[in-house]
């Protein structure tokens, strides 16, 4: 595994494929276009290498047949592994593997030999495209987090209701009261006293 000079600034790309000379190539030439590169000579090493924690690429780009895990098989475990976009390389035009690639999650698609100028807009594109797919998830996120606190929200203030004999107004105006007091968000406070409910409960 070798990983080129990383700033703060630049993408930076994991570059998976068992042939050396390849690798070594493209690397040197995607460094030199201002990314950060990581490498490694099989589904395996990449594996072990995220792994360890040290750094999530932006984009890994996989080289579709290797000896051991082929790149669809790391493909698939990238897009379980924290959602980790990819594009793929292939010495073959196979529309059956594109088709694999595609249902996998591909972002792109290169055929070998590969000139480095020609793959940069492809990387561009797939980065683009990624940032797109990564604000999409964080708004459905987020979108379905606001609705999990409005039903707990909506939950706790009913507990209230019963526990202190209030109308649902007066029940909702102490919650936010004792939220505001603790210095919490009211959707806190309510998922710990449905949680502290269900303790006693149990």
């Amino acid at each position: 595994m070798t990983t080129g000079k990383k700033t703060t600034t630049v993408q930076h790309l994991l570059l998976v494929d068992d042939d050396r000379l390849v690798l070594s190539t493209l690397a040197h030439a995607l460094a030199a276009a201002g990314y950060s590169v990581s490498t490694a000579e099989s589904s395996e090493e990449a594996e072990n290498w995220l792994a360890s924690g040290k750094q999530r690429p932006q984009l890994a780009i996989l080289d579709v047949q290797m000896s051991g895990d082929n790149g669809l098989t790391l493909a698939r475990r990238l897009r379980e592994l924290d959602h980790i976009p990819f594009m793929m390389l292939s010495a073959y035009s196979d529309p059956t593997i594109v088709e694999q690639a595609s249902q996998q999650g591909a972002l792109g698609y290169a055929i070998k030999p590969i000139d480095p100028a020609q793959l940069i807009p492809a990387i561009e594109a797939a980065l683009a495209r990624a940032n797109e797919l990564q604000a999409l998830r964080t708004e459905r996120q987020q979108l379905q987090t606001a609705l999990d606190n409005e039903r707990a929200i909506n939950l706790a203030v009913g507990m209230t209701m019963v526990q202190h004999h209030l109308r649902r107004q007066a029940a909702f105006d102490l919650l936010r009261q004792r939220a505001r007091s603790q210095q919490r968000k009211l959707g806190d406070l309510a998922h710990d006293i449905i949680q502290a409910f269900e303790i006693m409960s149990f």
